[in-house]
């Protein structure tokens, strides 16, 4: 569906929205990484499969998007395109193909030091869809 960038004091923080938890993680990604590479395209030239689980949907969340950070400072991997991403609520196991480049040959506009726990809350609306808020220590 969306996602905004809220005011915050010291860091970034936005709020996504989804019908559904799949499109709400992708929504997340999608906000992480205008926040690191504003809106600068990637030529699409790496495929990464991953696996994550946790123990809630707040932490897969969390672990979801430590992962693009985790991989851009491991590998040197930038990602803004995510395939076949599939949330199990039951399992709490997100599987996904990422698609990205080299980030070397990129300029980023902001170092996204973590992902935090502030006020991190999945929230299922009324109507059925998902929302939740994010914020980026940078």
């Amino acid at each position: 569906m969306t996602y905004e960038f809220l005011e915050h004091t010291a860091d970034v923080m936005f709020e996504a929205k989804g019908k559904d938890l799949n499109e709400l993680f992708v929504e997340c990604s999608k906000a992480l990484n205008e926040t690191i590479h504003g809106d600068v395209k990637l030529v699409e030239q790496v495929k990464k499969e991953i696996k994550v689980e946790a123990k809630d949907l707040d932490g897969l969340l969390y672990k979801f998007l430590e992962e693009f950070l985790f991989l851009l400072d491991s590998e040197n991997l930038i990602f803004d395109k995510i395939e076949d991403l599939k949330v199990d609520e039951e399992s709490l196991i997100l599987k996904a193909t990422l698609v990205g480049d080299n980030a070397e040959k990129y300029h980023f506009t902001n170092d996204v030091k973590a992902i935090t726990f502030n006020n991190l809350k999945i929230a299922d609306d009324d109507n059925g869809s998902y929302s939740v808020r994010v914020v980026l220590d940078v």
